[in-house]
């Protein structure tokens, strides 16, 4: 019985058993298609690195002896679409079973369940052996409580895993989370290595997307395209980041700079993403790269990486399978305004979106607390449609994938699930940008000043934010000492407030 595998463009997994070994009644389907490139407008590197990745992922298969049927984006055979394509590379091939890899996106997963369904042919799925969870781990988890604490799953998690324990209850280090050591302001008083890159030449594939007419946003080079595509170049990231970078990740891990596009940021998450690497793989390599080297590296520096993988990258996408598909459009706080055309193109006086902004045009990445405490902040500030808002984090990012993109923005960023992922909104006014970042020192505005046309424009869209939303917070227990200000503040100062937030939201490329 010959039977088809599809592979889709994020189960790039070299480690899963279907390859251990080869045989030849098992044929292998990957195809590039516009249903995949145009679904949302992507970041041109994030259309050139998925693209990439998977034409290196179909010749290691090859070269392993493996049968590989690949569609290229201008292949005649190419039906564009998933179902279509899968119907065809069937009939093609003459097989007369089909077996997928549970997908990670809930359109994919409803559109392979309908396939199945059909009758088509017999047709099963299998895990894609990549997560360190099931899909379903966080619901039982989770199982009988009215509120999600991400920190418990962190530590159960630690604990499962046998991961920086002493015993089977104690963590290393004497505490469970470090992160009051990781929140330190970059003085530019350390030495940041350079950005470990590879420098291909993708030329070809920025041809084709123009040929196929695919609209993408975002900037390349197609001469020095230099992430990661392939499980060498991956693994050599992840010992960059041993090596070089992981000796003040948590120290700097919320820091920001306008002229450091990385800090000692990881740049794994599409290797991992695109699965060509593992969670477990990752944090048992920095664990152990930490423990030969606890001379020169603090705990902290490690424990804070090992939380982002095994307690929040595990935890959103349990998440994600627990709250879909009406998570994808909950708006607790009824914010309907457009997203500014200056998330598109850089435009804007205020330096903290503007150098932001551009980095993601760049190089489609920008770091988690630009994400959250700059972009995702003026767009909650802002009252932002989280629509729009996931529209434009799930393109222009090149680890976006909605499992991880949906959760962080809908949920943690724009708070528009009302609390089941943060407990409270993450806001601020410029103060806390200024804290965390050396934005503030080369902008058009005054983060010193509160009021009048000079001030931060975040300082009066904060107060605004929260008088106007002050009722959706009268019982957030986070909240209340910030509303207790809010109630406090002389009248007319929150009345020029109110009156510039209102002019900066109707006229945002003004700002």
């Amino acid at each position: 019985m010959k039977k088809g595998r599809l592979i889709l463009g994020d189960q790039l997994n070299h480690n899963h058993s279907w390859y251990t070994k080869v045989d030849d009644q098992v044929v292998y389907f990957m195809a590039e298609m516009k249903q995949e490139a145009t679904y949302v407008t992507h970041h041109i590197q994030k259309v050139v690195a998925f693209f990439c990745a998977m034409r290196s992922f179909a010749d290691h298969l090859k070269n392993q002896g493996h049968s590989v049927v690949y569609y290229t984006l201008d292949d005649t055979q190419n039906q564009e679409t998933l179902t279509e394509n899968i119907k065809h590379f069937l009939k093609e091939n003459a097989c007369d079973a089909f077996e997928y890899q549970l997908p990670d996106e809930y359109r994919l997963d409803e559109e392979l369940v309908r396939f199945r369904e059909s009758g088509y042919i017999p047709t099963t799925s299998v895990d894609s052996e990549h997560f360190m969870t099931s899909r379903n781990d966080l619901s039982a988890f989770f199982e009988g409580k009215k509120q999600y604490t991400m920190e418990y799953f962190y530590r159960m998690m630690r604990k499962k895993y046998d991961l920086m324990m002493i015993n089977d209850k104690d963590p290393e280090g004497g505490k469970w989370n470090f992160d009051q050591s990781n929140r330190k302001k970059w003085k530019q008083d350390t030495l940041i290595p350079t950005e470990k890159t590879f420098e291909k030449d993708v030329s070809d594939l920025v041809k084709l997307l123009e040929d196929q007419e695919i609209k993408t946003m975002g900037n390349i080079n197609p001469k020095t395209f230099g992430w990661p595509t392939t499980r060498e170049e991956s693994l050599g990231i992840l010992d960059y980041f041993c090596e070089h970078l992981l000796v003040h990740f948590g120290d700097y891990q919320d820091a920001m700079d306008p002229d450091q596009a990385y800090l000692y940021h990881s740049r794994l998450s599409f290797a991992m993403n695109s699965k060509l690497l593992s969670p477990e793989e990752v944090v048992t390599t920095v664990i152990s790269y930490w423990r030969s080297h606890q001379d020169t590296i603090d705990i902290s520096q490690v424990e804070g990486f090992v939380r982002q993988i095994i307690g929040w990258r595990e935890y959103m996408r349990g998440m994600y399978w627990m709250q879909m598909p009406e998570f994808a459009s909950v708006n607790y706080l009824e914010n309907h305004n457009p997203l500014p055309d200056f998330y598109w193109t850089g435009k804007t006086k205020m330096n903290c979106l503007k150098c932001s902004i551009q980095n993601s045009l760049d190089n489609a990445y920008a770091h988690h607390i630009q994400r959250l405490m700059i972009t995702g902040n003026y767009a909650l500030l802002t009252m932002t449609e989280p629509s729009e808002v996931d529209l434009w984090y799930l393109g222009i990012y090149i680890d976006a994938i909605e499992w991880v993109e949906i959760t962080n923005t809908r949920g943690m960023s724009q708070w528009a699930d009302g609390g089941k992922i943060a407990t409270k909104p993450y806001v601020s006014s410029g103060s806390y940008i200024n804290k965390m970042s050396n934005y503030c020192k080369g902008c058009h505005y005054k983060v010193s000043k509160k009021t009048g046309e000079d001030a931060c424009p975040f300082n009066s869209l904060y107060w605004n934010f929260l008088d106007e939303k002050q009722s959706f917070f009268k019982d957030n227990q986070r909240m209340r000492m910030m509303l207790s200000l809010l109630n406090k503040m002389d009248k007319n100062t929150l009345i020029k407030h109110k009156e510039r937030a209102q002019d900066i939201i109707e006229n945002p490329s003004n700002y």
